[in-house]
């Protein structure tokens, strides 16, 4: 006997943000604790299989660990072959890559003195680069393969000089490259929080002037600086919303693209109060 009247409720619900969603660019960002965690990267991969499942076309950009100092010591390099592992594992069929591939990101060498400004400064690959350009060929050619890239955050410039790149710029420029639906930040907390040390506070939506005043209130914590400045670009830049979910929790990403209420803080433009949590 049926549990509910209607034991498919979910499911007719769920369809329709499939339908929506079809062959649109999700791109996810996947760094910290999300990434250095066996248990929660690989629930982090299993939805990621689900969108692709479902014709969503993920992006995928990842950062460090953490206590990770450079991506270029055998704990990276294994983190890095764990994430695309994992992703084989849950069914997507990825390819790694970075910004130095076919020239996907160009970028200049940061002022010797703003070396230590960013707070991505901790994904050190070499001397660190601000992006001035992106292709995104490569990119899509992979997704017309139906493959999902996995992109590292480096950049290039046309002397062959290699940087590190903030994760979170990088996520924020190739979402605004490939003209993405949404952008995805998984987080260590719920989402952003009106109480910084109070997880209860969660903020469902945001606009981008809400986002700058609890910048200027001192309400955002040293990485989500950064991100907020990502969403910034993204926004501006063409994104259609930026999602701050928790990496913590194993369906998180999965009820901010599938439900109505959502599960984090969605970040728009301008006001869209009423339109839901993936409006």
């Amino acid at each position: 006997m049926p549990l509910s009247p209607d034991p498919y409720a979910a499911l007719r619900s769920a369809a329709r943000y499939v339908r929506q969603f079809r062959r649109k660019t999700f791109v996810v960002l996947l760094d910290g604790p999300v990434l250095g965690d066996v248990k929660l990267r690989r629930a982090a991969c299993e939805q990621l299989a689900l969108l692709w499942t479902f014709s969503i076309q993920p992006v995928v950009v990842h950062g460090s660990g953490p206590e990770i100092d450079s991506p270029f010591d055998a704990s990276s390099g294994r983190l890095r072959m764990d994430l695309l592992a994992d992703l084989q594992a849950a069914g997507v069929p990825c390819v790694g890559l970075s910004g130095v591939d076919a020239g996907l990101l160009k970028a200049r060498r940061r002022p010797v003195g703003e070396q230590g400004s960013d707070f991505a400064r901790s994904t050190d690959y070499g001397p660190l680069g601000d992006i001035e350009s992106v292709d995104a060929r490569l990119l899509q050619h992979l997704r017309g393969g139906d493959y999902v890239p996995v992109v590292a955050p480096l950049a290039g410039d046309p002397s062959g000089s290699v940087f590190s790149a903030s994760a979170d710029t990088v996520a924020a420029t190739v979402a605004v490259a490939l003209a993405a639906e949404k952008l995805f930040f998984l987080l260590p907390t719920p989402g952003l929080l009106r109480d910084p040390s109070s997880p209860v506070s969660l903020i469902p939506q945001a606009t981008l002037t809400e986002l700058a005043t609890l910048e200027q209130e001192g309400r955002l914590s040293g990485p989500l600086v950064s991100k907020a400045h990502a969403i910034r670009h993204a926004l501006v830049g063409g994104v259609g919303s930026v999602h701050l979910v928790s990496g913590m929790q194993p369906n998180a990403l999965l009820e901010e693209v599938f439900t109505n209420e959502g599960s984090g803080t969605m970040v728009v433009r301008e006001s869209n109060r009423g339109a839901g949590a993936q409006g």
